[in-house]
């Protein structure tokens, strides 16, 4: 079988293309506006993504077979305003329509965060399957927790899998859960490594439980606050897993949370977090942590989608992906 190309919209780091590449697709164009993103993306990928979406004509994208985009999910996020359509990030949904309905490629795969599925009461989640079914497709979606398949992290977010409805595709079947024993310990860099100085936290405020988790558990597992214990200030065990990485969020544990390792509380390196997301060991990262943070935090979690991309594979390995 030919490889199949692809396209990398809203691409951040390629979370996507590292997901797609390990099964041998091809990406023929990727796009983001963010320039710290762009950086990052050449560095691992060899290719600068083009810029704003917006104001790239259609005309001007190769042909592909299937379209990725985990498109701006600020406007549907806790962590943002959930505004939804209103947000112009929102409407960033509608720009992917606009390319799909010049190439019709043959299948769309996108993500978003866990709220998309009730924001406005259910009524984005509507509009959306209306909108992709009116531009010719079949849609399958499901919410997956990658805890469930392969990644020490719990990051619940919503997949669609869309099929251009000529090619016959009835039943889609999102992959069953792996739930294998992996916890966030398995992941981490030694205590001593002297990249980990400055996130050691000590506070007067600690409060922790009595009795610590001594059995692995694929989930957080809270033993213990700091102030107020709000969001940001709860500490966990690493012998679970990690909360979700985020790109925004206040509080000493901010964007990655805090963990009980060796006797020591700490946040996690951005080397730690781009493990959890499944990238691997020689992805190259931003000099600047912050930056890495929040692009984890905005980033697929790769065996997820691995994993959502084989089972695609699998229904149609004997159909062709041409254009209608």
């Amino acid at each position: 079988m030919r490889k199949i190309s692809f396209i990398d919209l809203f691409c951040g780091i390629g979370g996507f293309r590292s997901a797609l590449e390990s099964v041998h697709a091809e990406c023929v164009f990727s796009s983001d506006m963010d320039l710290h993103a762009q950086e990052i993306y050449q560095k691992n990928w060899g290719e600068k993504p083009k810029g704003d979406i917006t104001q790239i004509d259609a005309m001007d994208i190769p042909e592909h077979d299937l379209l990725c985009a985990g498109f701006p999910c600020q406007a549907f996020s806790i962590s943002g305003n959930r505004e939804g359509f209103s947000d112009a990030r929102g409407t960033m949904l509608y720009e992917i329509l606009r390319i799909v309905s010049h190439h019709n490629p043959g299948i769309l795969l996108l993500e978003n965060v866990k709220n998309y599925l009730t924001h406005d009461n259910g009524r984005t989640l509507k509009t959306t399957i209306q909108l992709l079914e009116d531009s010719g497709y079949r849609v399958f979606y499901s919410l997956l927790n990658s805890s469930r398949y392969g990644v020490p992290q719990k990051r619940e977010r919503i997949y669609f899998v869309c099929f251009r409805k000529d090619k016959i595709v009835t039943d889609f079947q999102f992959p069953e859960p792996t739930d294998e024993d992996f916890v966030l310990e398995d992941i981490l860099l030694p205590n001593n490594d002297s990249r980990l100085k400055e996130l050691f936290i000590e506070r007067s405020d600690l409060k922790l439980k009595k009795d610590f988790p001594s059995e692995r558990q694929n989930r957080p597992l809270r033993i213990g606050t700091v102030g107020k214990g709000g969001q940001g200030e709860r500490v966990y065990s690493s012998k679970g897993h990690a909360i979700t990485l985020s790109a925004f969020g206040g509080g000493i544990g901010a964007k990655t949370g805090m963990y009980m390792i060796d006797n020591k509380i700490r946040r996690l390196h951005p080397v730690e977090c781009a493990r959890i997301m499944g990238f691997a060991d020689d992805f190259q990262l931003h000099d600047r942590p912050n930056v890495s943070y929040k692009q984890f935090g905005n980033s697929v979690a790769v065996p997820v989608v691995s994993k959502i991309v084989l089972s695609i594979f699998d229904v149609i390995k004997d159909r062709s992906l041409e254009a209608a």
